[in-house]
């Protein structure tokens, strides 16, 4: 196995640095392909989401023997590939390597099975526990696969995680409770706006986490929701399940002065929406407050909206404290979690061992049967000459035994001359032999 992650997520750098890194779609197959490109590199996975970006691959050229090749790995090739995947990753968003280092992190071996399992299962989410990091790694996995980036290393690495993650959901509370980004939006309106049914609510982009926000707040009775997209079927869909109205982004101009609250998520790489037409907004709703959650990485809302009075701006990083206490009721599953996680790895491991063993049984298999073809022949011929079928069956007996003990025998009497008394257990313990004293 010779496993590497390398990653980017909100417990290493602030959003401000996590945008610059971050895939939006529409590039994640081109990127792939450098990365194909990179030496020694023959699978690829890359995720991108708004809290982290992070880059599996497999495919060193290292010759080994044992379950865990990464053991074996002399520790400068491991580093030199880890710095040839952050200067790409550097290199791609024209970035200074020396800008990521700090916030990178990475890991080898069974630590990326680990990891990739704790993320799965929400367990390294911002917000404890949320179901949408799942699905967004199958779509990333889905992205590789029909790139035909996925092999046998990552297919294993990937499917173990994707059955942890739904053993951690079934069997655990760690989904019971409603705490997600999107619900986090919901809770902080409530901190900010004591009646949240007389509002109207803007939602930009038309994506999960947004459908998500508009279902939160429909739940909490809210019934003026407008959802602005680029495409106008689009919003128009998620609108119409909550019976909310439908329209571009260039309507947001006109439709910005009569929301109390915006939430936006959206795959823009530059912002939507800027200080000028929220200040006009607040000019026109005569300075009523407004509070604006942006949940986008990168981000959709200009930073500099926050310096305005009558504005409350909130980024991602920002709402992990509205979430506080229903998070807490998610600790205990999430520790039962962690055991089912560290079970997952230890078969993982052990199922990876059992490979190890695959084409030694193969040789043994077709030793045995090239000494039972040979014997067997040579028994035809003794019956075709007319030998009784007695003495021929004897001789085939002796011969397939003698044959196949002769090697195990001479290696366990030179075993037994040198003092390596572990291979002549390893055989007792092999063949269910009864080992008697001298």
């Amino acid at each position: 196995m010779s496993l590497i992650i390398v990653g980017i997520n909100h417990k290493t750098a602030d959003v401000s640095l996590r945008e610059k890194v971050a895939f939006p779609p529409e590039i994640i197959s081109d990127a792939l392909t450098e990365v194909q490109g990179l030496a020694d590199i023959s699978e690829a996975v890359l995720l991108s989401t708004c809290n982290r970006t992070e880059l599996y691959v497999d495919g060193l050229s290292v010759k080994s023997s044992g379950a865990d090749q990464s053991q074996n790995w002399e520790r400068p090739l491991i580093q030199e590939k880890i710095d040839e995947i952050i200067d790409w990753l550097a290199g791609y968003h024209k970035l200074q390597p020396n800008q990521l280092r700090t916030s990178i992190y990475s890991f080898t071996g069974e630590e990326v099975v680990k990891h990739l399992m704790k993320v799965s299962c929400g367990l390294d989410s911002l917000i404890l526990g949320e179901p949408q990091i799942l699905g967004q790694i199958k779509s990333a996995f889905a992205v590789s696969k029909e790139l035909k980036l996925i092999g046998p290393s990552l297919s294993r690495t990937f499917n173990a995680a994707f059955s942890i993650a739904k053993e951690v959901r079934t069997d655990t509370a760690i989904g019971e409770s409603p705490v997600s980004v999107a619900y986090a939006a919901t809770l902080l309106a409530e901190r900010i706006f004591s009646d949240l049914e007389s509002l109207s609510i803007l939602l930009i982009g038309a994506g999960r986490t947004i459908e998500l926000v508009a279902r939160h707040f429909a739940e909490k009775s809210v019934s003026r929701i407008t959802v602005a997209n680029r495409t106008l079927d689009n919003a128009l869909e998620v609108a119409d399940k909550f019976n909310g109205k439908g329209v571009l982004l260039s309507d947001i101009p006109e439709q910005i002065g009569g929301a109390d609250i915006v939430v936006s998520s959206t795959n823009s790489q530059l912002p939507i929406l800027g200080k000028g037409s929220v200040e006009r907004a607040l000019w026109r709703r005569k300075h009523r407050p407004m509070l604006l959650i942006d949940l986008a990485v990168p981000r959709d809302i200009e930073t500099q909206v926050g310096d305005i009075a009558d504005a409350y701006l909130y980024s991602i990083d920002d709402i992990s404290d509205a979430i506080e206490d229903n998070v807490k009721s998610r600790s205990e599953a999430a520790a039962q979690a962690e055991i089912i996680i560290n079970r997952g790895v230890q078969e993982y491991t052990k199922q990876l061992r059992s490979l190890g063993a695959v084409s030694t049984l193969r040789a043994f298999r077709e030793k045995a049967d090239r000494i039972r073809e040979t014997e067997l022949e040579r028994a035809i011929k003794s019956l075709s000459s007319g030998e009784s079928a007695e003495k021929v069956l004897e001789s085939l007996a002796r011969a397939i035994t003698n044959k196949f003990t002769h090697a195990p025998s001479v290696q366990l009497k030179n075993a037994s001359s040198e003092g390596r008394e572990e291979l002549i257990d390893l055989v007792n313990e092999l063949f269910e032999l009864a080992k008697k004293d001298n």
